[in-house]
């Protein structure tokens, strides 16, 4: 499998499949979103964006980075999210990074959101579509966040060879810049929880595939069957 790791700004045409990964926090977040049982989420271009559809659709909840603000009912934290029940909600999510990222591939063929939480799923995934290329974006300080390509890394390795190992990315990622600004204190809307929920490898079973939907770019959590499972079929 061909694999180049890009940021946001050197993203110059649509990749046939691109997996966009943003670990601190907007794809824990969602990932923790689908947890708590969304359906789907909507992503936002901008603040604006998101609070135009959450006034056209008032049952939806709309969530943002920073501290809270009026018309979004929570923050882009996995700490505060995982006490929300959002069974059968659609959550609109607008992040400074994660989501520019995946709206600006929306038109590859193939796009997957992904974090540590979802990491084998999504490299099984890629294994099971047995993909050529697939271009990894780093979202996260223009493509030099080390959490970020760590995790893009740690997937690429683990959709070629099952058996790479997670410790070294991990630790790549506890002591990444952003990590280190969740744990001081220098980004609001923060749970002290946040970094290890970020870390928390392989928390959830499925990917997530995100496609255009009526011109909205949403995002959906995918079933991935497990080695066991081929197994048993």
């Amino acid at each position: 499998m061909d694999t180049r790791f890009v940021g946001i700004p050197e993203l110059v045409e649509a990749p046939s499949v691109a997996v966009v990964v943003d670990v601190m926090r907007a794809f824990t977040v969602a990932a923790w979103a689908f947890g708590q049982g969304a359906e789907k989420i909507v992503l936002a271009e901008s603040l604006d964006d998101a609070l135009a559809l959450k006034a056209r659709h008032p049952d939806w909840a709309a969530l943002k980075d920073g501290p809270p603000a009026p018309g979004f009912d929570m923050v882009n934290s996995p700490g505060l999210l995982r006490s929300v029940d959002l069974a059968g909600r659609t959550v609109v999510q607008k992040t400074t990074a994660g989501t520019v990222g995946a709206l600006a591939v929306k038109e590859a063929s193939l796009v997957l959101c992904a974090g540590f939480v979802v990491a084998e799923a999504t490299a099984r995934l890629l294994r099971t579509r047995g993909s050529d290329g697939v271009t990894f974006v780093v979202t996260g300080e223009d493509g030099r966040a080390d959490e970020d390509l760590a995790c893009a890394q740690y997937i690429a390795g683990r959709a070629v060879e099952a058996g790479t190992d997670a410790a070294a990315f991990l630790r790549r990622a506890a002591t990444s810049r952003a990590a280190a600004e969740l744990t001081e204190g220098v980004r609001q809307g923060v749970h002290p929880d946040d970094v290890e929920l970020c870390l928390e490898l392989d928390r959830f079973p499925f990917a997530m595939v995100a496609a255009l939907e009526d011109s909205l770019m949403v995002l959906r959590p995918c079933a991935v069957p497990s080695p066991a499972d081929d197994t048993a079929t």
